[in-house]
């Protein structure tokens, strides 16, 4: 005759797993890098085709050069400088061109303007031409004790300097 075991159930102990999934979630999600993105629409010049550009319009341009930067306006195929920023403690002036455009932006002219050309020199760097984007958009201003950003010049079209020979030969 045989004899048949006793055969009991194992019972599955899932309390010490729960304790360490309480534990874990929480540090996973404390830990996780939550990245910001944010996008802005460019409008970049059309290289099949020669842009017709009407005289009558006022364009503002940034010159984004090594040693410094430059903002002009035109208007009837004039040049105006409106401020040259040299380095200050060899880095770009970029609070002199927040500066300069928010002056800029009190002239009737360019109250409803929201347009401008950014024009950097080859041998620029990603992270400044980034800032210099982001100061010609907006301006931290303060509205009724509390800081908001007022918008300056969002509608951004990047291009190339002119040659610093041909800018001296129109001058």
């Amino acid at each position: 005759m045989r004899r048949q075991r006793n055969r009991e159930e194992a019972e599955l102990n899932v309390t010490s797993f729960m304790n360490l999934m309480i534990v874990l979630v929480p540090v996973l999600l404390l830990n996780m890098v939550f990245s910001q993105l944010s996008v802005l629409d460019l409008k970049l010049p059309n290289s099949d085709q020669p842009t017709i550009v009407d005289p009558k319009d006022v364009t503002l341009e940034v010159v984004i050069r090594p040693d410094g930067m430059n903002v002009s306006w035109s208007y009837l195929l004039q040049t105006t400088d409106v401020a040259s920023l040299p380095l200050k403690d060899g880095k770009q002036d970029f609070a002199g061109l927040s500066a300069a455009l928010q002056e800029l932006k009190k002239e009737p002219v360019f109250v409803e303007k929201r347009d401008i050309s950014l024009l950097p020199e080859a041998g620029i760097d990603y992270q400044t031409l980034i800032t210099v984007m982001d100061t010609v958009r907006v301006y931290p201003a303060v509205v009724v004790s509390s800081v908001v950003d007022a918008t300056l010049f969002p509608d951004i079209s990047l291009g190339n300097a002119p040659d610093v020979a041909a800018a001296e030969e129109t001058k």
